[in-house]
């Protein structure tokens, strides 16, 4: 939260320009190509409400706990309302003359950037707290995090959002998303445990005997 509001101030005075400007360089100039866009905007539309809505199935079919599916919309649709809140208050308009997608509305911070660490980071959370295979942890938690990154990128690579607005983004979800699985998602999704096989428990029962 605090390199959010950092963001913030330096976004409101101008700071910030030279960062946006050489992402705008990077994303924009240099690495679009014909091929690549429509890559992007697959990626892009990872964080639209029809793909959320049918991972929000999966998530309802698939993760542990009384009511997954209902954990991960709660968190979509606050980090959404917390969204429109600072887009109303800064009212920063998006970037002009490059943008290869149609997109309305105010530009700080991007709402496909906190919907992305919002939704796929609570998914990466229950992977790293309720999958056995350490493997298989590691690797969901890492793909996730990709999806996270690329969806950001996607935005300033399509025209639609400075850079600022992306990595705002990210912090203030991020800051969200910590509160969250603090208070909120221990109420839908049961408390880590540790398999133990027979022998195990047979051992834990002798010593506390």
């Amino acid at each position: 939260m605090v390199l959010f509001l950092v963001v913030l101030q330096n976004m409101l005075a101008g700071d910030l320009l030279r960062l946006d400007y050489y992402a705008y360089r990077i994303f924009v100039v240099r690495m679009r190509r014909a091929w690549l866009t429509p890559i992007m905007q697959s990626i892009s539309e990872l964080a639209l409400p029809v793909v959320l809505l049918v991972m929000l199935l999966a998530v309802q079919a698939f993760a542990p706990g009384r009511r997954p599916g209902l954990c991960a919309a709660c968190n979509l649709v606050g980090v959404v309302a917390l969204n429109q809140v600072f887009k109303f208050i800064v009212q920063r308009p998006r970037p002009e003359g490059f943008r290869l997608i149609a997109e309305s509305g105010y530009s700080f911070p991007s709402g496909h950037s906190m919907v992305a660490m919002a939704f796929y980071g609570l998914l990466a959370w229950m992977a790293w707290h309720y999958e056995r295979d350490p493997f298989v942890r590691r690797v969901s938690v890492a793909g996730f995090g990709l999806i996270v990154a690329l969806v950001g990128i996607s935005r300033v690579y399509l025209g639609v959002h400075y850079a600022s607005d992306v990595i705002a983004g990210f912090c203030l979800a991020a800051a969200w998303l910590a509160v969250y699985v603090t208070v909120v998602a221990p109420i839908f999704l049961p408390e880590e445990k540790t398999n133990l096989g027979a022998d195990e428990t047979s051992l834990m029962g002798k010593l506390d005997s």
